[in-house]
């Protein structure tokens, strides 16, 4: 079993930033990626970030150059330092977690980003 634990999340005014951790825990082996996805309300689940154990990291188009997504060393953490944040960007924050062919999802974390 895997745990996965949200923090990090606000409101915060237009332009702002934030940044998101999720912390992992339990029968952590060898986690192969880490993401994060957000769903606002009426939308559809969506990719946000995503990062390899070797460190590379993918964007999605609507957030290249505002966000910054890494591993902690102990690569059970994922963070995701959020700036110029825009209304748009207000949804549920979700970490997930891919490990031996299986994934884990947190439970969410709101951001809210007021104009």
């Amino acid at each position: 079993q895997v745990q996965l634990a949200e923090s990090g999340g606000g409101l915060v005014q237009a332009g702002g930033s934030l940044r998101l951790s999720c912390a992992a825990s339990g029968r952590i082996f060898s986690i192969s990626s880490m993401a994060w996805y957000r769903q606002a309300p009426g939308k559809q689940r969506e990719l946000v970030a995503s990062i390899g154990s070797g460190g590379t990291a993918n964007y999605a188009d609507s957030v290249k150059g505002r966000c910054t997504t890494s591993r902690g060393d102990a690569k059970n953490l994922l963070f995701l330092q959020m700036n110029s944040l825009k209304p748009e960007d207000t949804a549920t924050y979700y970490c997930n977690v891919f490990q031996v062919f299986k994934t884990y999802w947190g439970q969410g974390i709101q951001v809210t980003v007021s104009s």
